[in-house]
């Protein structure tokens, strides 16, 4: 449909944003609850309600893009809009490779008596060995692990499930360009299929690091870096295989053109920013 909106679109007043806070406040509390007494019940409730207002907010926004209400000063706001995101995104990994970088460079030489600091390894530290990865610590309730997940073994499966992800969906976009549904369709679908595959091998490096490794987060500094970084990771893959699925589930329903497509091109815009996170995971977490 032709968009006669030649100015910007102000939608009707919508409930959403404020069934939203509610969901927000509930995810918030019931973390704090799991954390402290083990109460999942308010968590679940609020991710519930999170994932049926994503669910009537997007399908809000998809019906008023089909209805031709939007401009192109609207699809340009939903491009700076996406680009922000991603960019908070960048800054939330950055917090934690910050905080891996700051471990290793400048906090375990200094407990090791490197420089001025001499006085505090012998006072505080003092049978402390600064290598990395920092498995033997010297707090006693640490667990010592027996080894660490092979770098090119699983990770390097995972590695390549995830770059080859990031060309087939590349892919489906050039083939959804050309107006090639089919092609797009089947593209996308191999897409999905290496992004769940890569959380599968993920699960099963996880259980071999609990099980046989006893590589767990109060395994030190390693193993609160090793998890939180991966294990942030892998939720960010399962977040951007659930946008995968939906963006498959409207191309089967005949959604998107060669011409104007943004709600695909803003699932690749995400999942390659997933890709190049994962790159340095393997990098810097793995073999460096």
């Amino acid at each position: 449909m032709k968009n006669s909106h030649e100015h910007y679109y102000v939608p009707s007043q919508s409930a959403w944003p404020i069934v939203a806070t509610f969901a927000l406040f509930f995810m918030a509390f019931g973390g704090g609850l799991l954390i402290n007494y083990g109460s999942p019940l308010l968590l679940t409730a609020g991710v519930g309600l999170m994932a049926y207002i994503f669910y009537g907010w997007f399908s809000k926004v998809v019906e008023e893009s089909h209805d031709g209400l939007y401009s192109v000063q609207m699809d340009n706001s939903f491009r700076l809009g996406m680009a922000w995101f991603i960019f908070s995104e960048v800054m939330f990994f950055a917090a934690f490779f910050g905080a891996l970088f700051y471990i290793r460079t400048l906090a375990m030489p200094w407990l090791n008596g490197e420089g001025d600091h001499a006085m505090t390894h012998e006072l505080l530290w003092p049978n402390f060995i600064g290598e990395w990865p920092l498995l033997n610590t010297p707090a006693a309730t640490s667990s010592v692990p027996s080894g660490l997940p092979d770098p090119f073994h699983l990770p390097l499966i995972n590695t390549v499930l995830l770059m080859l992800s990031s060309v087939t969906l590349t892919i489906a976009h050039h083939a959804l360009k050309d107006n090639d549904r089919v092609k797009t369709i089947r593209w996308m679908a191999i897409t999905l299929v290496l992004g769940v595959a890569f959380l599968i091998v993920q699960g099963i490096e996880y259980y071999e690091a609990y099980a046989h490794l006893g590589l767990t987060l109060e395994s030190g500094i390693y193993g609160s870096t090793f998890f939180m970084l991966t294990g942030f990771h892998g939720i960010h893959v399962t977040l951007g295989s659930i946008i995968l699925l939906v963006i498959l589930m409207r191309l089967l329903k005949g959604h998107f053109s060669p011409d104007k497509h943004f709600g695909f091109e803003a699932s690749a815009w995400y999942w390659h920013f997933v890709d190049v996170v994962w790159l340095g995971l393997f990098i810097f977490v793995y073999i460096v």
